[in-house]
């Protein structure tokens, strides 16, 4: 369980991001966990420097779908990094197992074939109280923390 603040972070350690194109895919599944990661991003972005005309966001159903979406994003070539937000929560089956390792291999699968960093923006939380802590409740906001590692990425990337 995380212990900290996902929304803090050291703005004099994140690189200006206005000349910076960022692409954002969300899964429309826990609508309410992936709007507030969608809006802790977006908020990372803006406040350091990048330009809303420069941040382009696609929906798609599910996190699984979040593999063909970022895959091709990173295939345009038109984004400096993509973040790929989704939000699976344990049920009673092991599709929760499926979901999780399909995303998680799917999103590695992309940044080792594109020079497109992927940000791995997907909470996979044992309850729904979980999800909320980290979409924007006590623990902060997971969208903001990859949303910095989105900029830092991308800078990179330039090297």
């Amino acid at each position: 369980m995380a212990t900290t603040d996902l929304s803090s972070y050291d703005k004099t350690k994140v690189p200006n991001a206005k000349n910076f194109r960022f692409g954002i895919v969300v899964s429309e599944w826990n609508e309410s966990i992936t709007n507030g990661l969608y809006n802790g991003a977006i908020l990372a972005l803006l406040e350091n420097g990048a330009v809303t005309e420069n941040i382009e966001k696609w929906d798609v159903p599910g996190s699984f779908e979040l593999i063909y979406a970022t895959n091709k994003m990173a295939a345009s070539g038109k984004f400096d990094a993509i973040i790929s937000i989704g939000s699976v929560i344990k049920g009673e089956t092991k599709h929760f197992d499926f979901v999780c390792d399909g995303v998680t291999q799917g999103l590695k699968d992309i940044n080792m074939r594109y020079d497109t960093p992927a940000i791995f923006c997907v909470l996979t939380d044992d309850t729904l109280e979980q999800s909320i802590a980290r979409s924007g409740g006590k623990l902060g906001n997971k969208g903001v923390e990859c949303g910095v590692a989105a900029i830092k990425m991308a800078a990179l990337k330039q090297l």
